[in-house]
Formats: structure tokens, sequence, C-alpha cells
């Protein structure tokens, strides 16, 4: 949820109260590092109620716009337990009051779901591992059961697989008939806007190359897997299991990039002077086969050809005459 923020443009402080596992408090550091963001956390202290009210106060010394505590979290509800977080809720006076559960463990969410809010009166879920067509079902059993509803819906397993939960887009996955508001959402967000101009002017002097590849290969990574973006797409996600995922998945992608990588400057802005001894070099480099190098470079010549007969107009004249074909 801090990612989210920050993305937005906002700051916050997470808040290390979880004082029950072991691990969380260096996983929530660790977690905060990676995003480059700031973790209060006292790894000597005993009380999770004033090691929230010293993160609050700091947040609120530092004037951040957002303060996320993150307490112990426990399938099995016991009275200790509880009686903690009803402290610490007394004692920082939360504006929001936020449950995770993992989707998956269908009704012992709901369960969960109800003993949290009976103590600690929610005000949202984070529903996670959304990601499966049966799942957005459990998602709205959630809701109907509880009375408390979806914030955010985590889509994967990537930080950014965080998405603010929409009733009606839900719906229309589950009914196979995609998502187009949040695949637009997620292209604006990924895409840089003097970037594509720049594209589409590369593509235009046929000076399209390797290194420009990769870069919307890392810009299609960004979006979220492709099985996510597939299920946005309406018509797609009725045939998704139809289509060979090897073909489209995130391995292949990671695949091709590996490859890119093992190249040199000069072979990704001109792919014609690799010849048998550099194919070597680079499947070797990347791990891969000489067969996966040869493919990858015929698949890009074919793409060049492509877009070089859409830069001249003979494409869209192509696709005008097969539209207009009786």
């Amino acid at each position: 949820m801090s990612n989210y923020f920050k993305k937005d443009g906002q700051t916050s402080l997470m808040v290390a109260a979880d004082l029950r596992r072991p691990a969380a408090i260096d996983q929530l550091v660790t977690l905060g590092k990676s995003i480059d963001i700031e973790v209060y956390s006292d790894p000597e202290a005993k009380d999770p109620v004033n090691v929230a009210k010293s993160g609050v106060k700091k947040a609120k010394s530092d004037g951040l716009d957002f303060v996320l505590v993150d307490t112990g979290g426990n399938v099995q509800i016991n009275e200790d337990f509880m009686s903690e977080l009803v402290k610490i809720k007394s004692q920082i006076s939360p504006d929001e009051i936020i449950l995770v559960l993992d989707s998956m463990t269908g009704q012992e969410s709901v369960n969960v779901a109800n003993a949290f809010n009976q103590n600690l009166e929610l005000t949202g879920l984070v529903l996670t591992k959304l990601d499966g067509d049966a799942r957005g079902g459990a998602a709205l059993s959630i809701v109907s059961e509880t009375g408390v509803p979806i914030k955010f819906i985590g889509l994967g397993e990537k930080l950014d697989a965080l998405e603010e939960f929409h009733p009606d887009r839900l719906s229309s996955r589950i009914l196979g008939m995609g998502d187009v508001l949040s695949f637009i959402e997620k292209t604006e967000k990924v895409i840089d806007k003097q970037e594509a101009l720049n594209l589409t002017q590369k593509i235009q002097k046929s000076k399209f190359d390797l290194e420009d590849f990769n870069s919307q290969l890392q810009q299609i990574q960004k979006m979220g897997s492709i099985s996510q973006i597939m299920d946005m797409i309406p018509g797609i996600s009725n045939i998704k299991s139809k289509i060979d995922t090897n073909d489209v998945g995130d391995e292949k992608l990671t695949k091709i990039q590996s490859i890119i990588f093992s190249m040199t400057p000069s072979e990704r802005k001109d792919p014609k002077i690799i010849d048998g001894s550099r194919k070597r070099r680079i499947a070797s480099g990347s791990g891969n086969s000489v067969q996966d190098v040869n493919m990858l470079l015929n698949q890009f010549n074919n793409m060049q050809k492509m877009m070089k007969q859409m830069s001249s107009g003979k494409g869209l004249q192509n696709i005008s005459k097969m539209m207009f074909r009786q």
C-alpha cells in the first residue's frame, strides 16, 4: 500500500509493530528499502502499543501523508492477541483499520474477518491472490457475509500487483467480459508519452532496434503478468485456456530479455552483424541455445519488416484491401 501511495505522489511511513513473529521486523525493513520507503522499528521493544504510538508520532512530526502500522496477524484468534490490537486502536485512533486476507482460504477468511470486525470495527479489507477466475466469487462472498468493503485487491506476487477494488470490474472479469478501464489505467501509468513519441519516430524512420524492443518488453512487465493482462481484455479471458501461455508468458519474456542483455550495444542497434560466433557467445552468456537466439533474431527481423511496411503506408493499404474484400 505504501508503494501504491508513493506512485500516486504521496508520502508514508511504515511502522513495524508486529512483535509476535520473529522475522516480521526484518522483512518489513527489507521491503521498505526495496521501495525506498522509511520503516520505523524498535528491535528491542516488547510492547507493540508503544511502537505504534511512537511511529505515528514520528510520521506526524515529519509531515507525511500516511502512516501504515503493520500489526501482528493471526488466523487462530485468541483474547490476548485481540486485546493487543484493541489497545493499539485506542492509542493511535486510526482513520482506517484494514485487514489483509488470503482469498484462497475461503470460509476461513470469512470467519477471521468476522472476528476482527466484531472487535475492531474494520473499515476495509485487502484480498490477496485474487488472480484466479474462481477466486473472484470468494471476494464477493466475503463482502456479503461480513459487510466490510474491499479496499484493495492483490493480483500477483509483485509489489505493483495491488489495485484499488472496483466491484463492477471484478464482476466483468468473473463473467469473462474483461476489464478495459483497469487495462487503460495500467497502460497510462507505465507508458512514458515522450518515450512513446520517440519510438513512433524511430519506427517511421525504420530505426527500431533491439534496445527499443527490450524497452517495450519492460513496459509490458510493469503492467503485470501476461495472464493478468489477458484477463482485462474483453473476449480473451474466455479463450485463455486454449492459448499456449508458454508462447506468450512471463518466462518467455524473461528468456528474450536474457538473450538481449547478453548482446553488446552495437549488436542491439544492428542485429545484422550477429554472425555464428557472436550467436554462440550470446547463447552461452544468456544460458540459452543458439536455436533460441536464431528464433529471436528471426522474429525481430519479421517485426522490422512489418513496421517498415506500416511506416511506408503499404501495410495500411493491405489491411484496407483485406477489410473490403468480398
